[in-house]
């Protein structure tokens, strides 16, 4: 059997979750049934799941694939007993099973289990369908999907220590004519972002958003200096929002410290504490609630109110996007404001002058920290600017190509 690096990746994977993000044609769906295969000849009674949106998508795909597989391998062809067209199962010699199945909702997601799994275009499931198929799990879960843009796989699973991230793209299928490669590749001649989605894998983003001036990073710099805290009061079904803003060589560099709701002001002075924060360095909150300013004030915290005026959610958003900001891998919350804080639009579609409120939490504070400690001159220039080409936020080349 052939196989790409690719298969050896998703074949030699030690986490429980493997996700396989990329481009058109780069062979991920092709290279994890070959696992899939593989690990059914080599141990026995084993049950695997291969999960469809619906049979006619499966059919076209998944299913297909797996005919090739099995007939492109002898040995694999003298391990299967039958093949229940019907109900799309392979049994094995060994007791193994390989079935091809699709679920109407969580509900029925519930029924059976399995030692393998595998999520096919997971980006066409809810997170609801996907949990209950990962509970039923017990050794490990392959996911793929080609990234148009984040969804649950992105917010819930990337980052964490029992997954694993692999991205690939056409380059990395060692099968595709050159004729198949440079068609992917001319896609860049007419649009730069499917480019970036369907030929590097690289996860796709929302039209419209507010900020694209922004970039992970591993942790804030040791000489960057602190600008201040921003806080932004939540309760019932608003987070509070809490992040420390520094400043280095006219960058900025945030970090998510709290994103909770139901906390009390006496709930957030303990948060705060925890967090180490010094009551010394200033920490501006939203003019709008005196209150609780007053109340952590009294409390010991140097509290400031965000210095509004009118126009202060667009007067910030002009300031914060004169910036290159550089936000840490842990401010997940952050990130996914971020990815999903838009501009509102017309019934036509156009884009309006206005922020959605919504998807604000932690990007409210960091205006506060803006209008407070970023000023713009009488100029109309921003201090410490840096000329900046608005990127794209920078995901792990798992695969070893640039």
């Amino acid at each position: 059997m052939k196989t790409s690096l690719l298969f050896q990746h998703n074949y030699e994977a030690s986490h429980h979750v493997v996700v396989n993000q990329g481009g058109t044609s780069s062979g991920k769906t092709y290279a994890i049934e070959q696992v899939l295969f593989t690990l059914a000849c080599q141990n026995t009674r084993q049950v695997i799941t291969i999960v469809g949106q619906d049979i006619p998508n499966l059919k076209a795909g998944a299913m297909r694939d797996a005919q090739s597989i099995v007939s492109h391998s002898p040995h694999i062809q003298s391990m299967i007993r039958t093949f229940n067209k019907s109900d799309r199962v392979y049994e094995f010699h060994n007791g193994s099973i390989i079935e091809f199945k699709s679920y109407d909702d969580a509900q029925d997601a519930k029924s059976g289990k399995r030692d393998y799994l595998f999520v096919n275009e997971a980006n066409g499931f809810s997170w609801d369908v996907y949990n209950e198929l990962a509970l039923r799990t017990r050794k490990r879960i392959f996911l793929d999907y080609n990234p148009n843009a984040a969804f649950w796989v992105h917010d819930r699973l990337i980052g964490k220590e029992d997954v694993q991230l692999l991205i690939s793209d056409h380059r990395h299928n060692p099968f595709l004519d050159d004729n198949t490669h440079q068609k992917i590749e001319s896609i860049r001649n007419e649009d730069e972002e499917q480019w970036k989605v369907y030929a590097r894998g690289l996860t796709g983003k929302v039209t419209g958003l507010v900020f694209t001036n922004w970039l992970l990073c591993d942790a804030i710099p040791q000489q960057a200096r602190r600008l201040a805290y921003g806080l932004d009061f939540g309760y019932t079904n608003d987070q509070t929002g809490l992040l420390e803003v520094y400043l280095q060589n006219g960058e900025l560099w945030v970090n998510e410290l709290l994103y909770e709701t139901s906390l009390t002001n006496q709930d957030i002075d303990q948060r705060m504490q925890a967090a180490g924060i010094s009551k010394n360095t200033e920490i501006v909150a939203d003019s709008a609630e005196p209150k609780s300013i007053e109340e952590l004030r009294r409390l010991g915290w140097n509290m400031a109110g965000a210095q509004k005026g009118g126009d202060s959610i667009l007067n910030s958003i002009d300031i914060l996007r004169r910036y290159r900001i550089n936000v840490t891998r842990q401010s997940t919350n952050l990130r996914k404001e971020l990815s999903r804080y838009q501009w509102k639009t017309d019934t036509t579609g156009r884009p309006l002058n206005v922020p959605t409120d919504t998807w604000n939490h932690l990007i409210d504070p960091l205006r506060y920290v803006a209008l407070n400690k970023l000023k713009i001159s009488s100029t109309g220039k921003m201090r410490s600017r840096m000329p900046w080409k608005a990127p794209v936020v920078q995901q792990d080349d798992v695969m070893g190509l640039a």
